[in-house]
C-alpha cells in the first residue's frame, strides 16, 4: 500500500514546491490553520452524553403524526422503520426527518480525547444554534446554542421567556446550553483543538425572533425590513396573503433581505453582536476563550459588501480567526476581495472521486494535474494551503457508499430517494482500497485534510440524509444494517460496527502528516 501511495503522489508532482514566501498581512496570523487536521461533527448525531435533555414530541416538527414518537434508539438498523413511525407511514423517507438521536455537546466533550487519539487539532460544527430542525440551518437564534445540546432545556425556555430578549445584545442572557458550549471550547483548548462553527447568515427559520415578530405585526413590526417579504397580509380579506421568499423556495428558510448595500442595518447588527458573543464571550478584548473560526454556509449567496465587513468585524475581535466560505466552486476571487481566509474545497473532492471511484468517466492524471495547476494559479500557494480538502460531508453521501456507486454526478441521484438502483450495501474490505487511496492523498497534498465524522470508523451511507447516521462507536453494539429503503428491494445483512482496521489506518496518516512539515507547509 504504502508504495502505491508513493507511486500515485509521485505522478502529482505537477505543484512546483517554492521555497517558503513571508505571508501576507491577511494571513500572516493564521498559519495554524496549515498545520490543522479538521474533523466535521454534525451534532445531533456525533454523542448522545446527557439523555435528560433529549427531544420531546413537542419540540420537533411533525412528530405529532407518530403518536408514541420516541427519540431513536442509537444502534438500530438505519431503515428499519420503527413502531410509532409506521404510523404515519411505511416508508422510511417519509418518516426519518422526524428522527431524533439525542446528539449534544456533553457527548462531544465526552469524546474530545477520543478526537485527539485520532489526530484531530480542529473541529468543524454543523449550525448549533437554536433551531427546530435535527440540521439546525433554520435557526431561530443566531446568540443561544440550542437547548437539546445542552444541559437543562426546561429552564433555558422559563429563563429566555422571562427575559424578553430582542435583538439588543443588552437585553441578552446566557442560557446552560451557551455556558456548557464555551465550557467545550475551553475542554477542546487544553487537547489544542480548535473549534470553528458554521455560521448561517443568509437566512433564518420561521421561530427566528425577528421573523416571529413580522408574521405576528405585519408591516408594523420592527423588523418588518429585515426579510425579503413579497406581499403583506391585507387584514380586509378572508385570506393570508403575506408572502415572503425562501431559500431556493422553500419557505421554512426566510431569507433576510438584500440590496446592493447588503442587509438591512439592524440584520447587520444583529449578526456581528452575535458573533462577538462566541468571539469574546467575556467581552474582555482576550478571545482565547472563544470560538477559533468560522464557516459560512452558502457564501456565495450573500452580498460581497456585507462579507468584506464582516471580515473586518472579526479580525478586530480576533485577527488569528479563520474565515471559511461554504462554495462549491472556485472561491478564490472571494479570498482576494478580503472576504475569507479559506473555502471548502470541493474541486479537490471532485477531482479525487473522478480519479480514484468513477470507472467508465475515471479522468487521466493529466487532467487532475491540469485542474490542480488551474487552482494553484487562482488561490495561489499561500491560500492553497489553507483551504479544506474534503471529500464527503453532511450534504453528500459518504465516501465507503461513493465507492460503491461510480460515474454520479458528484452531488445528483446520490440517494435511493432519486435513484433507486443507488447501490446501500456495506463495502468489502478489497473496496475500501480507493478510500484509503484517497485518505493518504489528503494526507499528503498541499491543504488541510478535513475528514467527516464516522468516516474513519468504517460508516456508510448514501446522500442526505442517510449521510447523517449515528455515529459508530466502539463501546456499542449496533444491529446488522439489513432493510432497505425502498418497498420490495432486498439488500445483504450488513454487520454495523466500528472498524478498528480502518480507524488506525486514518490515524498512522494524520500522524505522519503532522510528524513531516513539508506535508503542511510545502
Amino acid at each position: 500500500m504504502l508504495k502505491l501511495i508513493l507511486l500515485i503522489q509521485s505522478a502529482f508532482l505537477f505543484i512546483q514546491c517554492d521555497a517558503p514566501k513571508p505571508e501576507s498581512k491577511i494571513v500572516k496570523n493564521i498559519n495554524w490553520a496549515e498545520e490543522t487536521i479538521w474533523y466535521q461533527i454534525f451534532p445531533e448525531r456525533f454523542r448522545n452524553g446527557n439523555l435528560k435533555n433529549d427531544p420531546t414530541m413537542n419540540e420537533v416538527p411533525n412528530a405529532s403524526f407518530q403518536p408514541g414518537w420516541q427519540v431513536h434508539p442509537w444502534t438500530s438498523d438505519w431503515y428499519k422503520i420503527q413502531p410509532w413511525e409506521k404510523k404515519k407511514s411505511d416508508k422510511f423517507y417519509d418518516v426519518v426527518f422526524e428522527r431524533r438521536y439525542g446528539g449534544d455537546l456533553a457527548g462531544v466533550i465526552e469524546k474530545l480525547d477520543y478526537i485527539k487519539s485520532l489526530g484531530i487539532n480542529g473541529i468543524y460544527f454543523n449550525p448549533v444554534f437554536e433551531a427546530q430542525s435535527l440540521h439546525k440551518y433554520d435557526g431561530a437564534s443566531f446568540h443561544h446554542i440550542d437547548d437539546n445540546f445542552g444541559d437543562n432545556p426546561k429552564t433555558d425556555k422559563k429563563r429566555l421567556l422571562a427575559a424578553k430578549e430582542t435583538d439588543e445584545p443588552q437585553t441578552w442572557i446566557n442560557t446552560s446550553a451557551d455556558s456548557l458550549f464555551f465550557g467545550l471550547i475551553q475542554e477542546a483548548h487544553k487537547r489544542d483543538i480548535r473549534i470553528v462553527i458554521d455560521g448561517v447568515f443568509n437566512h433564518s427559520g420561521p421561530e427566528f425572533f425577528a421573523f416571529e415578530d413580522v408574521v405576528k405585526n405585519g408591516s408594523k413590526s420592527r423588523y418588518a425590513d429585515w426579510y425579503d417579504i413579497k406581499k403583506w397580509d391585507d387584514p380586509n380579506t378572508p385570506e393570508n396573503e403575506f408572502d415572503f421568499a425562501g431559500w431556493w423556495g422553500f419557505k421554512g428558510l426566510p431569507e433576510f433581505y438584500e440590496d446592493e448595500n447588503g442587509f438591512h442595518k439592524g440584520v447587520w447588527d444583529y449578526i456581528f453582536a452575535a458573533t462577538k458573543k462566541w468571539m469574546d464571550p467575556n467581552n474582555d478584548g482576550d478571545p482565547s476563550d472563544g470560538i477559533d473560526g468560522w464557516r459560512l454556509d452558502v457564501s456565495d449567496q450573500v452580498a460581497p459588501v456585507f462579507w468584506r465587513a464582516w471580515y473586518k468585524h472579526v479580525k478586530s475581535i480576533n485577527p488569528a480567526a479563520l474565515i471559511v466560505a461554504e462554495n462549491w466552486s472556485d472561491a478564490s476571487h472571494a479570498l482576494k476581495d478580503n472576504q475569507f481566509d479559506s473555502a471548502m474545497n470541493y474541486p479537490f473532492a471532485y477531482a479525487m472521486v473522478e480519479f480514484f471511484i468513477n470507472d467508465q468517466k475515471r479522468i487521466s492524471g493529466a487532467e487532475v494535474a491540469k485542474r490542480f495547476n488551474q487552482l494553484k494559479n487562482n488561490y495561489g500557494e499561500e491560500r492553497l494551503r489553507k483551504l479544506w480538502n474534503l471529500i464527503d460531508s453532511h450534504d453528500t453521501d459518504r465516501i465507503a457508499s461513493m465507492v460503491l456507486n461510480p460515474d454520479l454526478n458528484f452531488d445528483r441521484n446520490r440517494s435511493p430517494r432519486d435513484n433507486p438502483a443507488y447501490i446501500v450495501r456495506k463495502p468489502t474490505k478489497n473496496e475500501r482500497t480507493p478510500q484509503k487511496l484517497i485518505a493518504a492523498f489528503q494526507a499528503t497534498f498541499i491543504g488541510s485534510p478535513m475528514f467527516y465524522y464516522g468516516t474513519e470508523a468504517g460508516m456508510w451511507g448514501t446522500d442526505d440524509p442517510d449521510d447523517r447516521k449515528p455515529m459508530l462507536w466502539q463501546d456499542m453494539r449496533f444491529e446488522n444494517e439489513k432493510t432497505h429503503p425502498l418497498p420490495g428491494r432486498q439488500r445483504p445483512d450488513d454487520v454495523n460496527k466500528f472498524d478498528e482496521e480502518l480507524f488506525s489506518y486514518y490515524q498512522s496518516l494524520i500522524q505522519m502528516r503532522k510528524a513531516n512539515p513539508a506535508l503542511m507547509h510545502g
